[in-house]
């Protein structure tokens, strides 16, 4: 995680810590749990972040 400097929990969580926060490196972008921030993250790139987001603005993923 030395990578990631700037770790963001969204503004919804509304303290609640049931969130998940995302984490922003050079090159990487890093999910991991609220509740566990010891317990290990995911990293991806940064075209795989950016097709995410833009997969749930498009619906892809709602049931």
């Amino acid at each position: 995680m030395e990578c990631i400097t700037d770790w963001r929990t969204s503004t919804r969580t509304q303290g609640q810590g049931q969130c998940v926060e995302v984490g922003f490196g050079p090159d990487r972008i890093a999910v991991r749990d609220t509740k566990n921030r010891t317990g290990g993250h995911l990293c991806v790139t940064a075209a795989r972040w950016e097709s995410f987001v833009s997969g749930v603005k498009l619906g892809n993923f709602d049931s």
